[in-house]
């Protein structure tokens, strides 16, 4: 009686178990459905339309990768500002941003969806920092001749990506605007299944921004090991600005600037009190002001 007591109960958890990993399977598929952090070009322009912004998205392939990318304002603005979005993201996030005035007065915009976001090989990550920043060179150098001075804004993950173009390519950067940056190898959080969902059996399950910024998070500790003895070479300007309360990057990063940019001829670190993480979002006019600072001291 025992043990069909015990094969019976051992049924129930199993059964239990199935029902509970189909269940988990489809709420990642319906997550996967309706929240992808992106914005398709026909939702895009008619935003640009609606807020009379003078916006173009187009694509272009580099390394055997096709990339979408949005540049907004007049060509023959003062400079040049390209936005790198964090892990997960798009280039759709800084939409709104593009209709500010006082921007678009000065600048020319560029934004792009980084491999594996938005509609950029969506799922399909690249995990080389060396070789994302190659990718947005090939943009603002290639497809398009950028007008300098060109000011490069990187956020969260995006900022590693914004140094490493610095490092490689110092006649093309003129500046830095780093908001809240992940830049430190080893101060990146990690989870108990960030390495699980890298396995190939669970990975195809997970919803496609999720497993881009899974092995974005699981490569970062080793890519920005890779360019530590790079920072040095870096001569622009760089404002660094991040939330006092940021829960998602560690405030050490500003330690780590200030120990590595030390040939930066101006390097500004600001706190902002009672913020998170998404400053673009929440705290717009700093994150503009951050931008101004580092504009006054390369346009002279």
């Amino acid at each position: 009686m025992q043990k069909r007591a015990r094969r019976q109960w051992l049924r129930k958890i199993l059964a239990i178990s199935l029902v509970l990993v189909l269940l988990f399977i489809i709420a990642c598929f319906i997550f996967d459905h309706y929240y992808q952090f992106r914005r398709d070009d026909q939702d895009l322009k008619k935003f640009y339309s609606a807020n009379h912004i003078n916006a173009t998205i187009g694509y272009y392939q580099t390394q055997g990768r096709k990339l979408r990318y949005v540049t907004a304002g007049d060509e023959n603005a003062k400079g040049t500002l390209v936005f790198l979005h964090g892990s997960p993201g798009s280039m759709s996030f800084y939409s709104r941003r593009f209709a500010d005035k006082d921007i678009l007065n000065k600048f020319r915009i560029f934004a792009v969806d980084r491999p594996g976001y938005g509609y950029s090989g969506f799922g399909h990550p690249e995990p080389s920092i060396q070789k994302q920043a190659e990718m947005v060179r090939v943009l603002i150098d290639s497809v398009y001749h950028a007008k300098h001075p060109i000011i490069v804004v990187g956020s969260s993950y995006g900022a590693a990506i914004a140094g490493r173009l610095a490092m490689d390519y110092p006649n093309l950067v003129d500046g830095l605007v780093l908001t809240g940056p992940a830049i430190g190898p080893g101060l990146e959080k990690y989870f108990w299944f960030t390495y699980v969902i890298e396995s190939p059996a669970v990975r195809w399950v997970i919803p496609r921004m999720f497993r881009s910024a899974n092995t974005e998070k699981v490569n970062h500790k080793k890519e920005l090991e890779k360019m530590l003895p790079y920072w040095k070479n870096i001569q622009v300007p760089v404002a660094y600005l991040q939330g006092e309360n940021d829960e998602i990057v560690d405030t050490a990063n500003a330690d780590f600037a200030r120990k590595h940019l030390i040939n930066a001829p101006y390097l500004d670190i600001q706190f902002v009190k009672g913020r998170g993480h998404r400053l673009a979002q929440f705290e717009w006019p700093r994150f503009k002001e951050a931008i101004w600072k580092v504009y006054e001291k390369v346009s002279h």
